[in-house]
């Protein structure tokens, strides 16, 4: 399998679409948001980057769930593993792209996971607590478990923190059983991008979402039944556009908020990326500004055709 990585606004998806073209493979997302139907502008999921020449390159794991439900990791590798053989069992090749790095991890590492249960008497005693005290509960716990799932992108919101919470300690008070899940041999390649130029596109790319409704999109989610709480439950977008629309926030006060949050977001998914080379992980790195052609012939020549 081929693993295409990388921070927002790199240009990871145009770049897959592309090579799944060439290499006749389908693309695997690995997106924690574009899993949601009707939020569009707000994850990014600018489908147009699926067609290549005309031709429709499949892809799978996107608009597989309804907006203001919750999904999890744990899904996501059954989910992932159920793609992967369906593609593989038609005689496919698999590009995994994405910049969820817990995902992409998941499934590379294998990690064994259950379902976890809500747990009401933990949530009721964590309810009145803030978002830092929240965070150190989560950073302790993790040390406990030795844990790498649940970074600072997992947590911008309390009721997020607190999920967190809640699976942590559900795996260090249970025995986990283990679940087979298959050993993936792949490739993988990031897209990096220079710290200015990606705040460059990140701020470009917000104003031309703006543009094209990305307000009226979350107005449409709420119109349709989508509770404000779970909006913001998504963080980023929906969480800054929520309080907007609710008038919690004034539309300039909500655009430098967003971008800032956007910009840290990008920051945390290479700190992610990095920590996934210290815990054993070979990426390639590929600058975004090389040609397309360049970066195919990067990726062919580190075994993309073996």
């Amino acid at each position: 399998m081929i693993v295409i990585l990388g921070p927002t606004a790199s240009g990871k998806t145009q770049l897959a679409a592309r090579l799944a073209n060439e290499i006749g493979a389908e693309i695997i997302s690995a997106d924690s948001r574009q899993v949601y139907r009707g939020m569009d502008i707000g994850t990014g999921k600018d489908l147009q980057d699926y067609t290549v020449n005309g031709r429709r390159v499949r892809h799978h794991l996107i608009d597989i769930r309804d907006a203001g439900e919750k999904y999890n990791v744990f899904e996501y590798q059954r989910d992932f593993l159920q793609a992967y053989n369906d593609i593989v069992g038609r005689g496919q090749r698999v590009v995994l792209c994405g910049g969820t790095g817990l995902y992409i991890e998941a499934v590379l590492k294998g990690y064994r996971l259950m379902p976890v249960p809500e747990n009401k008497e933990l949530r009721e005693r964590l309810s009145d607590k803030s978002l830092a005290e929240l965070t150190e509960m989560l950073r302790t716990l993790k040390e406990r478990n030795h844990s790498t799932m649940h970074n600072t992108t997992d947590v911008d919101t309390s009721k997020r923190a607190i999920r967190a919470i809640e699976i942590e300690e559900y795996y260090l008070t249970m025995p986990v059983e283990e679940r087979e899940f298959p050993a993936i041999p792949s490739v993988l390649f990031g897209v990096s991008i220079a710290r200015d130029l990606r705040r460059q596109r990140i701020s470009s790319r917000l104003r031309t979402r703006l543009a094209e409704g990305m307000v009226d999109e979350v107005r449409g989610l709420m119109s349709r039944g989508v509770k404000p709480d779970d909006l913001i439950y998504y963080g980023l977008e929906y969480k800054y556009l929520t309080e907007y629309v609710l008038g919690r926030t004034s539309y300039d006060e909500m655009f430098v908020k967003l971008e800032t949050a956007i910009h840290q977001f990008a920051k945390r998914q290479m700190t992610w990326f990095r920590g996934m080379e210290r815990r054993g992980f070979t990426i390639h790195w590929l600058d975004t500004t090389w040609p397309m052609e360049r970066k195919l012939d990067y990726i062919k020549r580190y075994g993309a055709e073996q």
